[in-house]
């Protein structure tokens, strides 16, 4: 078998440690690992459509990456390791920034947001951006998870097309999924780390806000932001987390007296941890579960207590029957997207500066950027209420008492919890959301026949369960999923030929 043979057999299911393993000794090069993506890039990625474009210079930055490292050794865990970017992520190279969207198919950004200068500096070599929902799902309430007007459809790599591919960093899930990158960077407002991780068959972190810089990120809420990785493997992920926790003072979220960033979370790669674990069963968030998926779940649970974790059955939360102001979204989306618009480089080649001139763009390209209309961007612009409005400030504070001290708060004090196990679904991941907490999903089984999805895909396919704990929870999450994987080990690759 030759080099490029093997390499591509090899690079299935490889992990970060193989692959730093392989480069120390001689036997791979970055060079050759990220044309090796590339490759698998090409071969199958134009049915998945997963990947929005490539770094031009990804193979130069792997080259000097070689060469520094047999004059000066290793950077760390990820020196030469080829990481994907969801599209909505600053980098300033010769990629667009665009969140999936027509109207910003020609941006180019001013700086690299900082999360991805610290990949730079861990000498991660950024292999290109991946498709998104567009404008983060917050454009058109049909729009199907996983599209965008420059991407087209994302599609599962365990199913047909027809499989839920999860929203909106559903190009970032894939392409790891089907071994198209090492790992991925995703982000999150509400389960957007979190669901197409799950749906993948891959591992995600949703951190708490404020643990990892939004600056240089195309907005939704400046409360529930997030990027996070997604991976193959829970060790995977936590290297990548690791690598994006330190301080952007031009985000204020990271400012926070509490804030308590670590700089390596492998040490909380213990599977013993589960033996001295409390983990609470939120019934109420189980009820939209189908037969199948609720099989998944009771089999994750009687795991959980074979490798010695407590279980508390049917742990309420106050705020289960809570009507959340979903008004707030808008406003905050109306302002993110139009204080970033209005700080692109004057000398970009594009036209809109706010919320309004990109509705009126789709409008005039309405052929090619409105498959699915665009009533939620206009229902955004529509809202006259304001950031800072008393109304809305007082809606922000109930909606995090809510979610924090009648919601996960609560529940982990009043059993003495270490964590909360939930669905990997959607609405499922409310309470975290509007909470700003972190969450961390793993993969639990398959479902074989699940039901139709409102929007035609079918929930057959991976399903993940997830931990939700309180802020910067990080660890003891990390922990609890690393003994849940490696009790388990339920992930396997896609066939893709």
């Amino acid at each position: 078998m030759n080099m490029i043979a093997e390499l591509e057999q090899w690079i299935v299911e490889a992990d970060i440690g193989s692959m730093q393993l392989a480069m120390d000794n001689g036997w791979l090069s970055s060079e050759q690992l990220t044309q090796t993506y590339m490759n698998r890039i090409q071969k199958y990625d134009s049915k998945l459509r997963s990947v929005l474009a490539l770094n031009p210079d990804a193979l130069d930055i792997a080259r000097e990456l070689d060469e520094e490292r047999g004059a000066k050794g290793s950077r760390g865990r990820l020196h030469g390791i080829p990481i994907l970017l969801k599209d909505n992520i600053a980098t300033k190279d010769r990629m667009h920034t665009s969140a999936g969207a027509l109207a910003l198919a020609n941006s180019f950004a001013a700086a690299d947001a900082p999360l991805v200068r610290q990949l730079r500096l861990a000498g991660a070599v950024l292999l290109g951006k991946t498709n998104m929902t567009e404008w983060a799902n917050f454009m058109a309430s049909g729009m199907w998870s996983g599209y965008s007007a420059r991407g087209g459809q994302t599609v599962n790599p365990y199913g047909a097309g027809d499989l839920f591919v999860g929203g909106s960093s559903s190009g970032s899930a894939a392409a790891v999924a089907a071994n198209l990158a090492a790992a991925a960077i995703g982000t999150e407002t509400d389960g957007s780390i979190i669901e197409p991780a799950s749906q993948n068959m891959v591992v995600g972190i949703k951190p708490t806000v404020g643990l990892i810089s939004r600056t240089g990120i195309i907005p939704i809420s400046h409360r529930q932001d997030t990027a996070g990785p997604i991976a193959r493997t829970v060790t995977d992920a936590a290297i990548l987390l690791g690598a994006l926790t330190a301080i952007d003072t031009g985000d204020k979220a990271m400012l926070k007296s509490d804030r308590t960033p670590i700089h390596d979370y492998t040490p909380y790669l213990d599977m013993t941890y589960l033996k001295q674990a409390r983990i609470g069963i939120p019934r109420f968030y189980y009820r939209r579960l189908d037969e199948e998926r609720l099989a998944i779940m009771e089999e994750a649970i009687a795991r959980l207590k074979q490798h010695g974790a407590t279980i508390i059955d049917n742990v309420m939360l106050p705020c289960e029957n809570a009507v959340w102001d979903h008004d707030l979204l808008a406003i905050e989306f109306k302002q993110g997207v139009n204080d970033y618009l209005s700080t692109m480089p004057v000398a970009s080649d594009v036209s809109v500066r706010n919320l309004q001139d990109v509705i009126t763009f789709n409008n005039n390209h309405a052929a090619d950027a409105l498959k699915y209309g665009q009533d939620v961007l206009e229902w955004s612009e529509s809202i006259t209420l304001s950031v800072g409005d008393p109304a809305y400030l007082a809606s922000v504070a109930r909606t995090e008492e809510l979610a924090r001290e009648r919601g996960i708060d609560y529940a982990l004090k009043e059993h003495q919890l270490d964590a909360l196990m939930l669905p990997a679904m959607h609405d499922e991941q409310d309470p975290a959301a509007k909470a700003g907490y972190p969450l961390i999903t793993v993969p639990a089984g398959w479902s074989e026949k699940g039901c139709r999805h409102p929007n035609g895909f079918s929930t057959r396919g991976p399903f993940g369960i997830a931990f939700a704990g309180t802020a910067y929870s990080e660890s003891t999450l990390i922990r609890l999923a690393y003994g849940f994987e490696q009790a388990t080990k339920r992930r396997f690759p896609p066939d893709l030929d």
